[in-house]
C-alpha cells in the first residue's frame, strides 16, 4: 500500500501543527493585556478630549496632551504588534500545515485504490509528502523556530509547486486507474 506513508505522515504532522493552536492560545493571554492597554489609553484620550484637555479641573499643556497621544499610539501599534505575531503563526504553519496534512491524508487513502504502475504511484506519494515538508513545514521552521534558512526555502517555491503537481498527477491517475477495492502493490 503506497499510500499508507501519506497517511501515517499526514496524521503525525497534522498532531505537530494542530499543536500549534495551543501556542497562539498562551498568545491570546499577551493580546488581552495589550488590548486592555490600548483601551486605557484611548479612553483617556477620548476623556481628554471630551473635556476640552482638561484633567482634574486643570488644562493640559502641549507636552501633557502630547504624551498622552503618544502612550495611545504605542498602545496601538503593540496591540497590533502582538495580533501580527498570531496571525503570522495562525496563517501559515497552522492552517497550511493542517490543510496539507489533510491532504496526504486523503490522497494516501485514495492511492490504496488506484491500479496504476508502482513507480507513478510513488511519484505521487512522495510529491506530496516533499511538497507539504517543503511547504508548511519550512513555514514552521521560520516562523515558530525562527530558522531564517527556512524562508529562503519557501521563497523558491517548491513546495507548492510538488503539492499542486501531485495534485494533478492524483487527478489524472483517479481518472485512469481507480478501482472500487484496495490494490496490492506488492510493497
Amino acid at each position: 500500500m503506497i499510500g499508507k506513508k501519506n497517511i501515517v505522515f499526514g496524521f503525525i504532522f497534522l498532531a505537530f501543527t494542530a499543536a500549534l493552536g495551543a501556542m497562539m492560545v498562551n498568545m491570546y493571554e499577551d493580546y488581552g493585556k495589550a488590548a486592555a492597554g490600548k483601551q486605557a489609553a484611548l479612553g483617556r484620550l477620548a476623556q481628554l478630549k471630551e473635556n476640552d484637555f482638561e484633567e482634574d479641573l486643570e488644562p493640559l499643556t502641549a507636552k501633557q496632551i502630547a504624551k498622552a497621544n503618544t502612550d495611545g499610539v504605542l498602545a496601538i501599534s503593540k496591540l497590533g504588534n502582538v495580533e501580527f505575531g498570531i496571525d503570522y503563526i495562525k496563517g501559515g504553519p497552522h492552517a497550511h500545515g493542517n490543510l496539507e496534512s489533510l491532504l496526504n491524508i486523503v490522497a494516501g487513502f485514495i492511492l490504496c485504490f488506484i491500479s496504476l504502475a508502482v513507480w507513478q504511484k510513488q511519484l505521487i506519494s512522495w510529491g506530496f509528502i516533499l511538497g507539504t515538508l517543503l511547504h508548511s513545514g519550512m513555514l514552521y521552521l521560520e516562523r515558530v523556530f525562527g530558522m531564517a534558512w527556512a524562508g529562503k526555502v519557501l521563497e523558491t517555491g517548491v513546495g507548492p509547486v510538488l503539492i499542486l503537481l501531485s495534485l494533478l498527477l492524483m487527478g489524472l491517475a483517479v481518472a485512469k486507474g481507480l478501482t472500487t477495492k484496495m490494490v496490492n502493490d506488492n510493497n
